[in-house]
């Protein structure tokens, strides 16, 4: 199977990598992009964008992007923040009122936008069908109360971030998240990129193939911890992504559907300024909130040590020892995809697949891809 697209001559140890990853069955099918202030140097793909390889992965495919979906959503909140419409240090309920139930009342918009709420998930019980009913799963969460103390530590929003701050913007804008992301994101800047996927969409859109399970036998023993309530209300398993009733939900947490050239010139307001071909989106005051660290601990949720910004995930290089200790923010997609943003060297990478490895952040593969780039970038 051909690797398709472009790079410029630096990047052909990548290409080969690519092609090697995809011909030994380790991928099935994926794409890569890079932006360098503005100028694509790598836009590649290849592979199959379906587990039986019937169908080639092509320029135009588009795949769940699990929790890079939270990247384009703090993109959002960040506009809204821009224009002075949402101001992070107010509490979540001046915009959204119901949200100042059974201790919430101090729960600000930069805690939502760090994992820091104490709100990482649903009580149970909880389906995946109320899930993607949008008013039944944001009044349940206004409902709750915090799961350890709001601005203390992050616990990852696995499930619901994209609730949480979608229904902030909601009630700041009129407009749904998925509204928002495709009226004032993805056309402005001609990206193809939403939340969840359209009819006419279904045919171009690589189907999932999922990975082992998660370890879940802490549910047996730690049954009310943050981890074990937080992936188990609902239960997720990963091959929901490949229904229609995932596609055509509004989950800012979990179901963007795009490429990884969309991901890279999407992503490149952040590493270029906040603006793009004359779309401005961001201001350089406002870029700068989301290097602000809010929290630095081994998160509640995920087990191992994290650090977070407003809005992204920010180096640690204990846990992700191939993410540069720099002035970079990212984060990852269930399964290994990447998205990240390198404002002083002016570059944007991402890395999109099908076939998806244990890891919620990253994966040997996406580890070896961004070595490969960070060395021809130098």
């Amino acid at each position: 199977m051909t690797v398709n697209g472009h790079t410029d001559p630096r990047f052909t140890r990548l290409t080969e990598l690519l092609t090697a990853n995809i011909a030994s069955g380790d991928e099935l099918g994926a794409a890569i992009a890079v932006d360098i202030d503005g100028d694509s140097v790598v836009d590649l793909w290849g592979g199959y964008a379906d587990a039986a390889r019937t169908r080639p992965w092509q320029a135009g495919t588009i795949v769940n992007v699990w929790s890079i979906t939270k990247e384009i959503t703090a993109l959002a909140i960040l506009m809204l923040v821009d224009r002075g419409l949402i101001d992070v240090d107010e509490p979540v309920a001046t915009y959204w009122p119901e949200f100042a139930q059974h201790g919430k009342e101090a729960v600000l918009v930069r805690h939502l936008m760090s994992h820091t709420s104490g709100v990482s998930g649903w009580e149970q019980p909880m389906t995946i069908a109320e899930m993607y009913d949008w008013e039944a799963s944001t009044a349940k969460l206004a409902q709750q109360a915090p799961w350890w103390e709001p601005g203390t530590a992050s616990g990852y929003h696995a499930q619901n971030q994209g609730h949480l701050l979608g229904e902030v913007l909601r009630r700041v804008t009129g407009k749904t998240l998925k509204q928002f992301v495709a009226e004032e994101i993805a056309l402005p800047l001609g990206t193809d990129l939403q939340i969840g996927a359209g009819t006419a969409d279904d045919h171009r859109v690589a189907e999932i193939v999922p990975p082992p399970p998660i370890d879940m036998s802490a549910a047996q023993t730690m049954p009310d911890s943050p981890r074990v309530k937080t992936f188990t209300g609902p239960v997720i398993e990963a091959a929901a992504a490949n229904t229609i009733a995932w596609r055509r939900a509004d989950m800012g947490a979990m179901n963007g559907h795009t490429n990884a050239r969309a991901l890279a010139r999407t992503f490149s307001v952040i590493s270029r300024g906040g603006e793009i071909d004359g779309v401005r989106l961001l201001s350089p005051p406002t870029i700068d909130l989301i290097f602000e660290e809010q929290s630095h601990n081994v998160d509640l949720v995920l087990g191992v040590p994290l650090r977070f910004g407003i809005g992204f995930g920010l180096p640690e290089p204990t846990t992700l020892p191939y993410i540069p200790d720099e002035r970079v923010c990212f984060w990852g997609g269930w399964g290994g995809s990447l998205a990240l943003m390198f404002p002083e060297r002016r570059v944007t990478v991402s890395y999109v697949m099908n076939k998806m490895s244990p890891g919620i952040i990253g994966s040997e593969r996406s580890a070896a891809y961004l070595t490969e780039i960070l060395a021809a970038v130098k």
